[in-house]
């Protein structure tokens, strides 16, 4: 008797709860979306704070470590005899072969580079507009060289490459999914809810896009860029480009639901109380299946990361010195790379990552946004 009044009493604290409650509890029952939504917060905060978490700026280079191995991180040095407690790392000693000019390099126990937490280095822009000198981990003594994870073929450290690249593969996600999210749901939205001439002409035009190849039409959209255009024009040209592309799906979805929500008895009494169309679609409609466009709208982010980067990667689309995770896996399109410098390829680590996980977000989100689960 006691468990079955304690059943209807949890059945009565359901049957009273929110919508977006209920969309909370069934994601916390989401292992992997879960795991997901850490990450990418995680992912977020660095690009948040790159210029802080970043050894160095994208800029900074020392030739005489081209190619440079990772250099590993130590906290107790026995070398003296005696037992020391800090961070260091060991320095690097190279040998260039005479015949291919190779360069082999050696860990040099006997020289040793403190590193610190919170050192003072290069300046940066904190947020973009804070000027600081502050990072969270590098040399004490500035100059030093430190390759966490190594370094490329000019001898710029790859961890703090990797660390603000970050800014601009996230960043480029959100705003073409952004701009492609605000024309599909309007387009959407009005070609469902109005119908007629107006709904044939646009689904004529989501049927035009749709059409062409998506890849070769990348392709020759970024290809088309003038040469003369700096790094932050070419930025805003390709989020244009790719979120010119991506809305049509997502246009049909609203649509379809549109049509079926037209004619439920809400819509027609905000109808009949004179509500306007424009209010009735942004304030009536669209709230009613949110949680499935917020699904939608963290299920495309990914797809716009692997644009980016695989424009960058061909070339086409950033070009240096704005630093991506496409623009440094250019560097990995040699035999060299595999064979003497694998740890150019961590940038694709990179990118797996944040599209699994952005994956796995929105996966948990439209499983718990389904009201039929």
């Amino acid at each position: 008797m006691a468990d079955q009044q304690l059943l209807d009493e949890r059945d009565d604290v359901v049957a009273l709860a929110p919508q977006w409650k209920l969309v909370v509890w069934s994601f916390r029952r989401h292992r992997m979306a879960v795991a997901g939504l850490v990450i990418t917060v995680i992912i977020y905060l660095v690009a948040l704070f790159a210029g802080f978490l970043a050894p160095y700026s994208s800029g900074h280079l020392d030739p005489e470590y081209t190619y440079a191995p990772p250099q590993q991180l130590h906290l107790v040095d026995r070398s003296g005899g005696s037992t020391e407690f800090g961070l260091y790392v060991n320095g690097l000693t190279s040998v260039q072969d005479r015949e291919t000019l190779k360069l082999t390099y050696t860990v040099d126990p006997g020289q040793k580079i403190p590193v610190g937490f919170l050192v003072k280095g290069e300046e940066y822009r904190l947020f973009g507009f804070l000027p600081a000198d502050v990072h969270l981990i590098g040399p004490v003594t500035p100059g030093q060289p430190m390759f966490l994870l190594g370094a490329d073929r000019t001898g710029h450290d790859l961890l703090s490459r990797m660390i603000l690249g970050t800014q601009i593969s996230m960043s480029i996600g959100l705003l073409g999914v952004a701009i492609a999210f605000l024309i599909g749901v309007t387009l959407g939205g009005v070609s469902g809810y109005v119908g007629g001439r107006t709904d044939t002409i646009i689904q004529r035009i989501v049927e035009f896009f749709m059409s062409f190849p998506t890849l070769p039409l990348w392709l020759g959209l970024a290809a088309a860029l003038p040469a003369d255009w700096g790094p932050l024009t070419r930025y805003f040209a390709i989020t244009i480009i790719l979120s010119m592309i991506a809305w049509t799906d997502l246009a049909r979805v609203v649509r379809g639901r549109f049509l079926s929500l037209r004619e439920e008895q809400f819509v027609e009494a905000a109808t009949l109380d004179g509500s306007r169309r424009a209010r009735t679609i942004f304030r009536h409609m669209l709230p009613s299946f949110s949680s499935h466009l917020i699904a939608s709208l963290t299920l495309s982010i990914p797809g716009m990361i692997l644009a980016e980067t695989a424009l960058s990667f061909l070339g086409l689309g950033l070009q240096a010195p704005v630093v991506s995770w496409g623009v440094l896996l250019q560097e990995a399109q040699n035999i060299r790379t595999l064979a003497d410098a694998p740890w150019l390829l961590l940038p694709g680590v990179a990118v797996v990552v944040a599209v699994l996980s952005l994956n796995f977000l929105g996966d948990g989100l439209r499983d718990a946004a389904d009201p039929y689960q």
